[in-house]
Formats: C-alpha cells, sequence, structure tokens
C-alpha cells in the first residue's frame, strides 16, 4: 500500500519528519471519496518520495475539525510544515500528479518570507 494512515497521533510526527505531505480526508460512506481513493493511491505509487497520507474523517474528527474540513474528500498539502495547497472535491488523476511536481518546484524560501511579512503586518 502506498498511502499512509493519518492520526491525530501520528500526525506531527508524519509532517515533521517528510518535506512533503498530501492528505487525503474521507470518510467510508461518502461515494466520491471511494471513487477518488484508487485515484490517490496510484498516484502515491508513482511518487515514493512523496507521503500520501489518509485521514477517516468519521474517527479522527478532531483532526478533521482543527482544519476546518466540511466537505469531503478534501486534498490538503503541506510542504516543509506550511499548508500550501488545500481543495475539496474530486480530482482527476493527472491533476493530481501535476499538483506533486508544483509543489516540488514552489520556492519555498519566497513563502516562508511572504508568511512572516503577512505575521509582522498583523503585529503592527
Amino acid at each position: 500500500m502506498a498511502t499512509t494512515e493519518m492520526t491525530q497521533h501520528n500526525f506531527d510526527t508524519l509532517v515533521d519528519t517528510h518535506d512533503i505531505v498530501f492528505i487525503d480526508f474521507w470518510a467510508s460512506w461518502c461515494g466520491p471519496c471511494k471513487a477518488f481513493g484508487p485515484i490517490f493511491e496510484r498516484v502515491a505509487e508513482k511518487f515514493p518520495n512523496v507521503l500520501f497520507a489518509k485521514v477517516n474523517t468519521d474517527k479522527e474528527q478532531e483532526l478533521a475539525g482543527h482544519f476546518r474540513i466540511q466537505s469531503i474528500p478534501t486534498l490538503m498539502i503541506f510542504r516543509e510544515k506550511i499548508v500550501v495547497f488545500s481543495q475539496p472535491g474530486m480530482i482527476p488523476e493527472s491533476v493530481l500528479a501535476d499538483l506533486v511536481g508544483k509543489v516540488m518546484e514552489l520556492d519555498m524560501v519566497a513563502i516562508k518570507k511572504e508568511i512572516a511579512a503577512q505575521q509582522q503586518g498583523k503585529k503592527g
């Protein structure tokens, strides 16, 4: 299996120890989630250097609540512990694979500078 089950208990460890983390928030009763699951698995197999994790929102309600998940499936992507993408709904396989490349190409130095500038603006 190319994906990892993510829970409230292993979330911090997984995000802290992987540069790029793709998270699928899903539930077993959700039809679109059932359709997206195999897509997520296939793309995960193509990118072994990226962590693809699944959060069962029924079992992990606190984790889903923390990220304000209101619609499933929702894809959330972390890069260097920063949320760089979050979108509810199904994503086609080709788009999901393209997203991996785009996340790998992100200029994280620039993103961190932008976040720091925004935080300074809120303080002042």
